[in-house]
């Protein structure tokens, strides 16, 4: 069983009210959806990190209807919310709307520290106004060494929105995290376990100084990862991740929130019996 949930929710890409994302996808919609499972399962999710692109033009109203959405299912879980900076977020509206902060200076990024049931969750802000590809500036390697230099009871998971790691497909390499090896050398040798990473509108994994980065699934809509030579296209489809404690393992699991036919629905104390009786009957 997992001792520590942490569900990440990344790319929601949140429009004014009534307006589809690409003239196509509710944002809106699917997030409902979602939040509806995570109430409905009835399982311990100790913390929501939203890792970045909540809003997808940084309209200030629609940080206030993700918090309207978001923040009474938190508190119904007794789940911290981690906010996250992605590309298409603005740094004046994050902050106001989102952090509460009453002055803004959008020059400086949003990096944070919070632990979770003795697991510490580090947020980096790897935006830079008016770009699309990732950064991190020298100071904020500085402030991620300093964080890192006395582990935590569980561990690290780093939360950042551009991925350190390269992707087959052209335009997500192209707005990777730059100079991802230097965040590479402050974090080798650390309580990092994991880094999480959300933007390229696909699921992925890798690793960097050792580390696993999972690239979790978006909520607004997938990239198609082997869209035909030349060619670069999205279809309809989100899902979300879970990340848990299991013992010493800590692992990323995507799961799929587009509707679709259910191939069965059983009790799962009736499935573990049938599993345990095929095992006995095989020793």
């Amino acid at each position: 069983m997992s001792e520590l949930t942490v569900v990440q929710l990344t790319d929601t890409h949140l429009r004014p009210a009534g307006e589809l994302v690409h003239g196509v996808v509710d944002t809106d919609a699917n997030l409902a959806r979602v939040l509806t499972q995570l109430r409905e399962a009835g399982q311990r999710i100790d913390a929501l990190v939203l890792s970045g692109d909540l809003a997808d033009n940084g309209s200030p109203e629609a940080y206030r209807r993700l918090r309207a959405a978001v923040e009474p299912v938190a508190a119904e879980l007794g789940a911290e919310i981690v906010y996250v900076m992605g590309n298409h977020d603005e740094r004046a509206a994050f902050g106001t709307e989102l952090l509460d902060l009453e002055s803004v200076n959008p020059e400086r990024p949003y990096d944070r520290c919070v632990e979770v049931a003795g697991l510490r969750i580090v947020v980096l802000d790897s935006t830079t106004p008016l770009r699309h590809e990732g950064r991190l500036e020298l100071e904020q390697l500085a402030w991620l060494t300093d964080q890192l230099r006395t582990p935590a009871p569980r561990g690290t998971l780093l939360v950042l929105h551009h991925p350190p790691i390269p992707s087959p497909v052209a335009t997500a390499d192209f707005l990777k995290l730059e100079d991802a090896d230097r965040l590479a050398e402050v974090i080798e040798g650390t309580d990092v376990r994991m880094v999480l990473c959300g933007h390229n509108h696909l699921t992925a994994t890798a690793a960097i100084a050792g580390i696993p980065v999972w690239v979790g699934p978006a909520m607004s809509y997938r990239i198609d990862p082997m869209a035909p030579a030349g060619r670069h296209r999205g279809f309809a489809g989100f899902g979300y991740s879970r990340i848990d404690l299991v013992g010493s393992t800590l692992l990323a699991t995507a799961i799929e929130a587009t509707p679709a036919t259910p191939v069965y629905d059983r009790a799962e104390a009736e499935v573990l019996e049938q599993l345990a009786a095929i095992a006995a009957r095989t020793r």
